[in-house]
């Protein structure tokens, strides 16, 4: 066993150790407030589409599926930032929102797949990635 840096205590950093159920564990509940994050980015996709299919608020079946699906996107990006940093969690949540209502409404709505939108959106891809990079949790 290594020695420890003050006699009589065991150094945590000199040890030996082995990743554990409880290091594990860690590991995991510092991916949770990341799942809750993209969830929520996944709900700002959905409500940006029945908003589309409200008709400017006029439908009332697409408008309150919008308003829930607002609710519960805010809700989650709120217990996300419990941990996450503001401007990390933000930017995930609205890059996630953005990038894939530009591919819903590519795919499900008919809107054109010009190169300088299809260039942007990967742009934005490319800046979430780096912010979850760069993010300390």
């Amino acid at each position: 066993m290594p020695q420890s840096v003050c006699p009589g205590r065991e150094d945590d950093l000199s040890s030996e150790k082995t990743a554990t159920g409880t290091t594990r564990l860690l590991i995991g509940e510092r991916a949770v407030p990341w799942i809750v994050l993209v969830l929520a980015g996944f709900l700002e996709i959905a409500w940006a589409f029945f908003m589309k299919k409200s008709a400017g608020f006029t439908l009332p079946v697409p408008t309150a599926i919008t308003l829930v699906l607002m609710i519960a996107s805010f809700i989650l990006l709120s217990i996300s930032m419990k941990t996450l940093p503001l401007g990390s969690a933000y930017v995930v949540w609205t890059g996630i929102g953005s990038a894939g209502a530009f591919l819903v409404g590519i795919a499900v709505l008919g809107e054109a797949a010009t190169p300088m939108r299809v260039l942007a959106a990967a742009l934005i891809l490319v800046g979430i990635v780096m912010m979850k990079i760069s993010s300390p949790s």
